[in-house]
């Protein structure tokens, strides 16, 4: 018995440490790139090479890339002003659109309820930029382009967004109904347990949903460039950093194309790190059957 025992737990360290091994060799594979423009970005714009070189380590750790981007000869303060205000208002009025789409489908029993959950889950099956050269169109009759790109990718952002609803109806689903029948016996109406009863509770799913809606525009590249096509004061990060490593002088953009996406990746890391909890919780409480 005491040799079962003896090797049963041999096996499970080998087991652990393999699984470990597996883990760590993932970690550095996926880490590496990351890693690798992180040091570029301080490599040295005066006594290196301003392409890509051979070497990983600079021979010269230097922040000239970072001073650049935030000097009278780049706009980056405004494709980042840009992309920020973007990625807020979208944040903001999806997860608006979202909860109380998901509430609604979720507590109320309505005709065409059911036939309005399957339009929706047939039609997320189709990719969105079926929809671009449409929607680009639709958004230059009404002046949302170039100049007015700003707001028209904030509306095309928020649009829609009710259909998502998936995930946050789950969550909803395993809140219990007799809570909201109670607080209706006392007189409450749909609204207030909405908003002093359900939402109290539901900070996971809120925090999960204001994440991914944040996430989509911060790092939107294809849509972004089609609607402020052109016109650079609408540039959001994404395209603008495209167009430097596009040009011809890609030598010397290339450090500050690496300084560039190592300050729009310090916020989402932080907001991962700092929610990660809730973000987690969000996941696993709407992965539920509704």
């Amino acid at each position: 018995m005491a040799k079962e025992k003896k090797l049963h737990k041999q096996h499970r360290t080998l087991d652990s440490v393999i699984s470990h091994a597996v883990l760590i060799l993932i970690s550095i594979v996926w880490l590496f790139p990351f890693i690798c423009i992180v040091l570029q970005s301080f490599r040295s714009y005066d006594t290196e090479i301003g392409g890509m070189v051979g070497y990983i380590i600079p021979k010269h750790f230097s922040l000239d890339s970072y001073a650049w981007l935030f000097s009278k000869d780049s706009q980056f303060v405004r494709w980042y002003l840009n992309t920020f205000i973007i990625a807020l208002f979208v944040a903001i009025g999806q997860t608006c659109m979202v909860l109380m789409v998901s509430y609604s489908l979720s507590r109320m029993r309505f005709k065409g309820r059911t036939l309005w959950m399957r339009i929706c889950l047939i039609l997320g099956m189709f990719p969105g930029f079926l929809t671009m050269i449409c929607l680009y169109f639709l958004l230059k009759q009404f002046g949302l382009t170039q100049q007015g790109a700003i707001p028209g990718l904030i509306l095309i952002g928020v649009a829609s967004s009710g259909m998502g609803y998936y995930v946050c109806k789950g969550f909803f689903d395993t809140i219990p109904k007799s809570l909201d029948e109670a607080a209706r016996i006392d007189g409450a109406s749909r609204a207030r347990i909405f908003f002093t009863l359900t939402i109290p509770l539901s900070k996971p799913i809120i925090i999960y949903t204001a994440l991914t809606a944040f996430m989509a525009p911060w790092c939107d590249y294809i849509f972004a460039s089609y609607v402020a096509f052109g016109y650079s004061d609408s540039y959001n990060v994404a395209v603008a950093l495209y167009r430097w490593v596009n040009t011809n002088d890609y030598q010397g953009y290339f450090t500050r194309f690496c300084a560039g996406g190592v300050l729009i990746a310090i916020p989402v890391t932080i907001l991962f790190m700092c929610l990660q909890k809730y973000y987690v919780e969000g996941v696993t409480g709407g992965a539920v059957k509704g």
